[in-house]
Parts: C-alpha cells; sequence; structure tokens
C-alpha cells in the first residue's frame, strides 16, 4: 500500500506565459546584453566539450559606438562590408515591394523577414558559393545574396506563366539548386535531415562543399530537428545548423519550445555539437561565427549549431496580426536593434559611409525592385490569367512520365483540340 501523501501539495503544469501582452509597455531590462567582445573565440579544431560557455553567452562583434571589437571581429574590408550592407537593405526593399503587392491581391501569401537580414545575408557571404543551403521561408537574403534573379522571385511569388516551379508551391517557397538554395518546405524542420544527409553525402563522396541550414526556435521542438542532431554528431556532418531565434513562432513566444529553461544553443551541449549563441541582429556576428563553423567543417570537425538571438519585428506572415498578440512596443525596444542601422552606423564610424550614400542607395534600390516588379508582372498575377500551359500539370512529377500518365496527357490534349481550346 503507498505511504500517504497528505502533507504534500499537489502536482501541477507550468505553462509558459510572453512577457507582454497587447498594451503593456514592452521592457526587455532583463535580457543579458554582455559587452561586444567579451566572448572568447576558441580554435576550430577546439573539442566541443571546451567551450560550452559559448552556448549560454551571447557573440557580439559591433560595439554601441559602431565599432568592431573583440576575437570575433573578422576584419572585413570596407568593399565587403558596403556589399554586405547592400543586400540587407535589398532584401528590406524587396519585402517591402512584395508585401504591399500582396496587399493589392498581385499575390495570395507573403513573408517578410525585417530584423533578420542579417541571419540570411551574413551568413550566406560567409560560406562559398557552391555550399547547399537549406533554408526555412524566412531566408530569402540567400538568394538575393547570390545573384538569383528578382524577377524569378517574384514569378514564383506571382506563380505566372514565368514561375519556374510552374505554380507548385506556396509563395515564397523558392528552389534554386543552380544556386545552392534547395526547396523550401512548409512543414518545419523537415530541412533539417535533408541538410544533414547531403553533407553526409558530400564527405561520403570526398567532396569540399559542406551545408548550411536554417530554422525557427520553434522548430527545435519538432522530431525531424532531433533526429538530424543525432546523425549529425554521430557522423560528424560538415553542417552548419542555425536556429533563428526571433522570439516567436508563428503566434507563440518561444517559452513553449523551452526558452524559458535555457538557451536553444544549448539544445546541441546534450548532443556533443559546437554551439554558439550570438547576437544575431550583429551582422559581423554573424558573418564571424558562420566562418568559424564553415572552417570547423571543412576540416572534418563537426557540426556547429548557431542559435542567432534576434527579433521578429513583424507579423508571422500576411496573414498574421501580430497586435493580436504581442504588445505593440516590442520591436522599438528590442535591446539589439535593427541589423541594418547597425551595419550602416559601422561603415559610418570607419569613414567608409554616409547618410546621404545611403538615402541614395535605398532609393536606387527601391527603383531596381519596381522594376523587377513590372517585368515580372508582365508574366500575369494573382487571378489574372497568364499561368502555366494546362498541359504541364502531367509534368514534373517523375524523372521519366509513366505511360499512363502520358496516355492521360494525350488524351487531354486531343479533346482540348478537338474543343478549339
Amino acid at each position: 500500500m503507498d505511504a500517504p501523501r497528505a502533507n504534500l501539495p499537489p502536482l501541477s503544469l507550468h505553462v509558459p506565459e510572453p512577457k507582454f501582452r497587447p498594451g503593456d509597455e514592452a521592457d526587455f531590462s532583463d535580457v543579458d546584453v554582455p559587452p561586444a567582445g567579451s566572448a572568447r573565440r576558441p580554435d576550430t579544431a577546439e573539442p566541443a566539450s571546451s567551450f560550452h560557455e559559448l552556448a549560454y553567452s551571447l557573440v557580439r562583434v559591433l560595439d554601441e559606438s559602431g565599432q568592431a571589437v573583440g576575437p570575433w571581429n573578422p576584419r572585413l574590408d570596407p568593399e565587403a562590408l558596403r556589399k554586405m550592407l547592400r543586400a540587407m537593405a535589398m532584401v528590406r526593399a524587396f519585402d517591402e515591394r512584395m508585401f504591399r503587392a500582396q496587399r493589392q491581391g498581385k499575390t495570395s501569401f507573403y513573408m517578410k523577414s525585417t530584423g533578420e537580414e542579417a541571419v540570411s545575408v551574413a551568413a550566406t557571404m560567409a560560406l562559398a558559393g557552391d555550399d547547399m543551403c537549406f533554408p526555412s521561408y524566412r531566408q530569402q537574403g540567400i538568394l538575393i545574396t547570390r545573384g538569383y534573379p528578382l524577377v524569378t522571385m517574384m514569378n514564383q511569388i506571382y506563380s505566372n506563366k514565368g514561375d519556374p516551379l510552374q505554380g507548385r508551391q506556396l509563395p515564397i517557397m523558392y528552389s534554386a539548386r543552380d544556386h545552392g538554395f534547395f526547396s523550401i518546405s512548409g512543414n518545419l524542420a523537415t530541412q533539417y535531415p535533408q541538410a544533414v544527409g547531403w553533407a553526409m553525402a558530400s564527405a561520403a563522396k570526398g567532396d569540399t562543399r559542406i551545408a548550411a541550414t536554417w530554422c525557427g526556435e520553434g522548430s527545435t521542438a519538432e522530431g525531424d530537428f532531433h533526429s538530424a542532431m543525432t546523425f549529425a554528431t554521430v557522423y560528424k556532418a560538415p553542417v552548419i545548423l542555425n536556429v533563428v531565434n526571433n522570439q516567436w513562432a508563428i503566434s507563440s513566444f518561444s517559452g513553449f519550445a523551452g526558452a524559458e529553461a535555457t538557451t536553444f544553443a544549448a539544445r546541441a551541449v546534450g548532443y556533443g555539437i559546437a554551439a554558439l549563441r550570438i547576437d544575431g541582429n550583429d551582422a559581423l556576428a554573424v558573418y564571424a561565427a558562420t566562418q568559424w563553423a564553415a572552417e570547423r567543417a571543412r576540416t572534418n570537425q563537426g557540426p556547429t549549431l548557431i542559435e542567432h538571438f534576434t527579433y521578429r519585428a513583424e507579423g508571422h506572415s500576411t496573414s498574421d496580426d501580430p497586435t493580436a498578440y504581442r504588445s505593440a512596443g516590442e520591436p522599438n525596444a528590442w535591446p539589439l536593434g535593427d541589423p541594418v542601422r547597425r551595419l550602416k552606423e559601422h561603415l559610418i564610424a570607419l569613414g567608409e559611409w554616409d547618410e546621404e550614400r545611403h538615402a541614395a542607395q535605398d532609393l536606387e534600390l527601391a527603383e531596381e525592385v519596381k522594376r523587377a516588379q513590372k517585368e515580372a508582372e508582365k508574366n500575369g498575377i494573382l487571378g489574372h490569367g497568364m499561368h502555366q500551359p494546362f498541359e504541364t500539370m502531367f509534368e514534373g512529377v517523375f524523372e521519366e512520365m509513366p505511360w499512363h500518365l502520358r496516355e492521360q496527357s494525350e488524351q487531354m490534349i486531343a479533346e482540348r483540340k478537338a474543343a478549339g481550346i
């Protein structure tokens, strides 16, 4: 017989609650932001167990005066910094234009990456051009940094006759093999095991290319994430595992994925994987961490998980209203600031940029995006025809079309001709 437990309190569950609700004043004073340059930079050959503290601290390079300081400073030349700033500003201009297009009914859906531009742009610049990227749905900066045509991106968003995916993907779920960009999936975290598998194959073939993948902090609760972590650590896969902690998984705050208990970088510690937690709004920290992780991967030191501590400045998508679940003041109160502004101020501090040139660049990029939009819209927009030819519904599913689909296709073409269509 069980012993009596009358002296024990009843069991209870902890239900995470966001710190601020609509109408509340946002206060991030409890967020620990260590001084820039204070985190040590281990040698890339050091075992993952020797720098666990980097999973709980915050790697930062840019200080409050816009100077790059500390051992993680990648010491990029001004031209590389201007290229990075331009790509980040282009992502923002592209997002603004496509968001407006969705509100005008020209496409059904769009997702902006406002406040997270450094996560994709700076990381891409630190990778080799032929490294394979397995993105989530907020890394359009990878394609823009690698020079993928804006018109082609817009054709995919509009699902028009110029869409290289023939209207078979939700808008913004690009696929560009020739730019090392794996097909985006709306099913979260599926790209993690795919990236690890690709990296394992690259190593098995004796290649020199590595893989990088991205997911949100909420996706770390998915089984695919943990399966990928197991394979990555067991086989020392040459892969960079990026977790974009933007504080919100759609409308659920990060506490539901475990943020109240520990950091997301700490997920890697139990797997024996190297872990870094970095300031995701510091483009130089993102570049340096990715460059460091890429060197580990290329020298057979295994995978690295990087938690990008950042903030989703706007809604999850055009289908989301963040004012229904979070304080309106949160984006402006976020202590790590705006990644575009911070990089701009760094270049100004170096004497390599100024406000006038920045304003001129913003105008130039807005005009470039506008021209691309006009070109893409010649191929059609949502609900206005000019879509893929009807017979393409039979294509692109099998490498070689099976006999029964070929038969159906020929029958459909014959019937349409007979009907004068």
